[in-house]
């Protein structure tokens, strides 16, 4: 972190259950190939919400889209000096992050019942297009409302993060 910058948070946007399991288990982040510009808006010490889309599960039609996790960047984002692939996607810049809590699995906050609150989604109706990306840069009133509902849910890393990995096999 340059001493200019302000930590900023951001919701990180995970769309599959093993790249999740990767992320959790490895407390690291990659970023696919072509998003090196978003990647790079992150630094070290920034503030990370780990998002979990409705489809990361398998079952959008069960599963809903949920803030699950509470990190931080312990590393800048550099080109990984081996990429990370999960399926026929390939992951080529990372960092490390520092997981400070987890919700229980199904738990955390419904990022749709919070859209017409923040600022991020200036247009509520169109919200979900500003989340196909890997990130999201949270303005700092979004990050505080996000964290006060997510910081009662969130429970020691080491206690639930087992109940993500099983879900996985």
């Amino acid at each position: 972190m340059t001493p200019s910058h302000a930590p900023a948070a951001h919701l990180l946007i995970i769309s599959d259950r093993e790249p999740l399991a990767w992320v959790l288990e490895n407390q690291r982040m990659a970023f696919p190939a072509g998003r090196t510009r978003t990647s790079l808006s992150m630094n070290k010490g920034d503030e990370v919400l780990l998002y979990t889309t409705r489809g990361c599960f398998g079952n959008p039609t069960r599963d809903l889209g949920r803030i699950i996790g509470l990190a931080t960047l312990t590393t800048e984002v550099s080109t990984l000096d081996e990429p990370v692939t999960f399926g026929e996607r390939r992951f080529t810049e990372g960092c490390r992050l520092r997981i400070h809590g987890l919700a229980p699995f199904r738990e955390g906050v419904v990022l749709r019942d919070m859209v017409n609150d923040l600022q991020v989604f200036p247009d509520p109706r169109s919200w979900s297009v500003r989340m196909r990306q890997a990130s999201l840069r949270l303005p700092e009133p979004d990050a505080a409302l996000v964290k006060r509902e997510l910081q009662p849910l969130l429970k020691p890393y080491g206690e639930v993060v087992g109940d993500y990995a099983l879900q996985n096999r």
